[in-house]
């Protein structure tokens, strides 16, 4: 058993007279509620450390620790104390800890956060807990991975109502904020009638007297023009839109630069409020509006130009989510810039003063043609550039207005078939409405033809402008078709959107087989894959989330008529009520034989079929939706059947459980077989 670097004297229990809500513990004599589910690896008391922990001095590689039933009506804040002890530093499968939210009639637990940084020293994480009627439970899970003396330990679990980034700095964590190193020059807590040099201030502003805590940050070790210091606040673990007010005061000698941003996990720094250079000797309120769709952190910069430059001092932050300027919110709604085309084209236009442009059409299944990439049997753009009467026909797409100074992810599929040159062919352009200038920010080079790729693009204007879409036909003798479809536009990176936990009931298989398992593993069995399959005239030539991802498939050449593969999910907990399943097949090939979902209950010998295809569907992926009950444990399995001949492929990717009924019922235009009357039929 490796012993744990219990820094007892360097992490004080918290203190203060806040108010907890259930669920905090301090692990001194008991654990509060918290129990070890006994399928896995128990985390153990020491009521001595005053810590809860798990070790590889059992066998196994899991521990997972459950809260007693909680709820709570109100915006909350755990901060948990933690540290993760290992012998090894570099492992592909590292020691972890994970926190998950486990909320009342839903079948996955939703992950919050995650840590695998080793520490000789206890470690702080903040995270917030939007208000939620419904009971919920916090679940630690310890997975020690391949080092073979490893340690999981957790000191303290402190409940709050309010936001993580709220402080008043009386308390020993900070509240999670911590000081950027700087040789020279950083910020400090002061107060707590500490009587030396480094109390600038003779009271808080909290307490209003000589025993309240601030941080502060003055000039006296400046060594160079420009020194910075940064108090960095922790990082938001969901979307925060509204009103950070503090209290400062600002002594300035020789020229203070006094700077708020927020950071998003890209590194990208956007600036909320900076000083007006105004000497503010007494405490003074300062606001300042913020959105952040994605996890971003706070952070107070101070830059002196001299030793001699003076002090600032921070107290009493608070976040509220009403504006400070009394708005409503950002005027602009990123859906509005967003267009899937199953009904219109949403806001966007086109001037058809070139030629006819862009048309909304729509593909019935079959083995020619690939449909939309929303359902496979939906609408969407196409144009055709052998439509114009010269070379170089451009048709532009545009879309609405997006308003300046923002950061914003654009995400769309496209489509491309019938050019022998790909590159230049479709381009994604910036058109600033102010000067009337267009910018080209993206352009295809290459990409599978025939595929649905997805393309994404991150990008800042100061002034209003507008996204769009040109096609282009370099020659006449060089044309083709483009397709568009599912255009999205959301704040934020795109990089800082991948930061995000992956949905709990979602798989696509980017990164494995998630949580999926199958009885054994042979050549007849599901297989990951990424492009086309090996045999022609069968399969998918590419994954439905981006194109160019994974999917699982059935090699038919490596399997009998009739010989079966089963991909099972992991046990699902049963709720009241109606659940929805999403996911999406391919099963194009002449050959092809039966995909069938089945739930099998626990405990129960037979399984109920749920859904099923029968023979070849169509060349595109098309979607599944099933809506099912079940109030027990239980689990998903989904059954491919290998048809009469090698061209038989069946492929699923994309899947996706819900809690509650499904929002739309699947689209019934499919029989026994995907062939049709009208096999290569266009809807205008």
């Amino acid at each position: 058993m490796i012993l744990l670097c219990i820094l007892i004297l360097q992490v004080l229990p918290f203190t203060g007279a806040a108010l907890l809500f259930a669920g905090s513990c301090a692990f001194e004599d008991s654990s509060c509620g918290y129990e070890s589910d006994e399928t896995f690896l128990p985390w153990t008391l020491n009521e001595a450390g005053h810590y809860i922990s798990v070790d590889t001095s059992s066998q196994g590689e899991r521990a997972v620790l459950l809260s007693p039933e909680l709820q709570t009506e109100e915006w909350s804040c755990i901060r948990l104390i933690y540290q993760i002890a290992t012998s090894l530093e570099s492992l592909s499968d590292p020691t972890r800890l994970n926190l998950y939210v486990r909320q009342e009639g839903e079948s996955f637990d939703c992950l919050l956060w995650s840590a695998k940084e080793p520490s000789d020293s206890w470690l702080i994480a903040s995270l917030d807990l939007t208000n939620r009627t419904k009971k919920y439970k916090i679940v630690l899970e310890g997975i020690l991975g391949q080092d073979k003396f490893a340690s999981i330990a957790i000191f303290e679990i402190k409940i709050t109502p309010g936001y993580c980034i709220d402080c008043d700095f009386e308390e020993n964590h900070l509240c999670g904020f911590r000081n950027h190193w700087n040789p020279n020059v950083n910020w400090f807590v002061g107060g707590g009638n500490i009587r030396n040099s480094q109390s600038i201030l003779p009271r808080d502003h909290t307490l209003n007297s000589e025993f309240g805590h601030y941080m502060y940050v003055d000039s006296v070790y400046v060594k160079h023009f420009q020194e910075v210091a940064q108090l960095i606040s922790p990082r938001t673990s969901i979307p925060m839109s509204g009103c950070l007010s503090f209290y400062y005061q600002l002594k300035q000698e020789s020229g203070i630069v006094f700077t708020l941003y927020i950071r998003d996990t890209s590194g990208f720094y956007e600036e909320i409020w900076k000083t007006d250079g105004t000497v503010n000797e007494e405490w003074s309120l300062a606001e300042a509006d913020f959105d952040s769709p994605y996890p971003v952190e706070v952070i107070f910069e101070v830059a002196f130009n001299s030793p001699k430059g003076g002090y600032v001092a921070l107290d009493d932050l608070s976040f509220s989510p009403v504006y400070c300027s009394n708005q409503t919110g950002l005027s602009f709604n990123p859906a509005e810039a967003s267009c899937n085309f199953e009904e219109d084209l949403c806001n966007f236009y086109q001037d058809r003063k070139d030629g006819p442009g862009w048309s909304r059409v729509k593909v019935k299944p079959n083995v020619y043609r690939t449909g939309d990439h929303t359902t496979g049997f939906g609408y969407y753009l196409l144009v055709n550039t052998k439509f114009t009467s010269q070379p170089g026909y451009i048709g532009r797409l545009y879309g609405p207005s997006l308003p300046g100074n923002l950061q914003y992810c654009l995400r769309f599929y496209y489509s491309l078939y019938g050019f022998f040159k790909m590159s230049g062919t479709l381009a994604v352009y910036i058109f600033e409405e102010n000067h009337v200038v267009q910018e080209k920010i993206w352009s295809v080079l290459e990409s599978p033809r025939g595929v649905w790729t997805q393309a994404e693009i991150t990008f800042q204007k100061p002034m209003p402008c507008k996204v769009v879409f040109v096609s282009w036909c370099k020659s006449f003798w060089d044309c083709g078709h483009v397709a568009l479809d599912d255009i999205s536009v959301s704040l934020g990176s795109c990089q800082a959107a991948e930061t995000l936990p992956a949905y709990p009931g979602e798989c696509t298989f980017e990164k494995g087989e998630c949580a999926f398992t199958q009885e054994r593993r042979n050549r007849s069995s599901w297989h990951r894959r990424r492009g086309q399959t090996p045999t022609s005239y069968t399969g998918p030539k590419g994954d439905h989330t981006t194109g160019v991802g994974y999917y699982m498939y059935i090699e038919a050449s490596n399997m009998m008529y009739g010989q079966k593969a089963r991909l099972t999910s992991r046990s699902l907990r049963g709720i009241s009520g109606k659940q929805c399943l999403t996911f999406f097949y391919n099963m194009f090939g002449a050959g092809t034989g039966i995909l069938n979902v089945y739930m099998k209950k626990e405990g129960d010998s037979e399984e109920t079929l749920l859904w099923r295809r029968r023979g070849e569907q169509s060349i595109t992926w098309l979607r599944g939706l099933i809506e099912y009950g079940c109030d027990t444990y239980h689990q998903i399995v989904f059954e491919a059947i290998r048809g009469v001949s090698i061209r038989s492929d069946i492929a699923i990717d994309d899947i996706v459980f819900q809690a509650g009924p499904c929002i739309e019922m699947e689209d019934m235009i499919l029989h026994s077989s995907g062939y049709s009357e009208d096999l290569n039929e266009i809807e205008y």
